[in-house]
């Protein structure tokens, strides 16, 4: 098996995962208003089951391959250097909910580097997907982000903290970008923010609040439809920080980042 064929069967096992893992998230949303469990006991059973769901189609067929996932997994890699990163349930409280706007997230790399990506969202069954190298896809259409080039006429949306105060820069961040930008929204879902830059149903997205598992199929979806996806300031994004400005990859990036770091340098007003 060649190289680019060894990374599409990766993609294919990431693809029929993440289907595995949006099945058992809906079978348990069934659960949530006939249970006398809590909302929290529910949703942290069926966030396990679709790890698990993931983990048992992956594992036995790449035993070599190191595990990250948001529910406690911690594989280390063997031969190749191969990770998994999983985040079976992204955007929880919208799940909670029943707001449409969760996604189960997976993403593979070799020492450092995103090789496939995929998140799927099991409430409108759209499978975002991405091979490096190969471009991006939704449901197997090729992908395109936007070509906005101002911030004025962007459709921006950021993540931050649910116990941010009105002062926090997160916060603070948000209502000064409010100011230069046509829209500004927070939607709950990291995974799914990064797949619409992708899809040019938004124009940039940034946050300092998420995880390797929240991000990295969605920053591989978006480069590979065009993006650009670097730190807040620009620098070279590095996924165990939680810093990160995703955009269509046009001179809006640089806007962007330009409207965040006067926040941060106090020069907003």
């Amino acid at each position: 098996m060649n190289h680019v064929s060894a990374e599409r069967e990766f993609l294919d096992a990431g693809r029929e995962a993440a289907l595995a893992a949006g099945r058992v998230l809906e079978e348990w949303a069934s659960k949530f208003t006939v249970s006398e469990k809590g909302p929290a006991d529910l949703v942290t059973e069926a966030d396990v089951a679709a790890q698990n769901a993931i983990v048992a189609i992956l594992q036995p067929r790449f035993p070599q391959h190191g595990f990250l996932g948001e529910e406690g997994l911690r594989q280390s890699a063997g031969v190749g250097d191969y990770r998994w990163i999983i985040d079976p349930l992204d955007g929880t409280t919208n799940y909670v909910h029943r707001f449409p706007y969760y996604a189960v997230s997976i993403a593979l790399e070799q020492a450092g580097e995103l090789v496939a990506g995929v998140i799927f969202d099991p409430s409108k069954q759209e499978m975002f997907a991405a091979l490096r190298g190969h471009g991006a896809t939704l449901n197997d259409r090729p992908l395109q982000t936007s070509r906005f080039h101002r911030l004025k006429d962007a459709m921006v949306i950021a993540s931050f903290p649910p116990n941010a105060k009105s002062d926090s820069p997160p916060l603070r961040r948000f209502l000064h970008v409010i100011n230069h930008a046509q829209t500004v929204h927070r939607s709950g879902s990291a995974a799914l923010n990064l797949a619409y830059v992708a899809a040019g149903r938004l124009d940039g997205y940034w946050s300092t609040s998420l995880k390797a598992w929240d991000m990295a199929a969605g920053v591989l979806i978006a480069r590979e439809a065009g993006g650009r996806a670097t730190r807040m300031d620009g620098s070279r994004l590095d996924l165990a920080i939680p810093d990160i400005l995703c955009t269509n990859g046009t001179a809006l990036h640089d806007e962007l980042s330009t409207r965040l770091g006067e926040v941060e340098s106090g020069s907003a007003p």
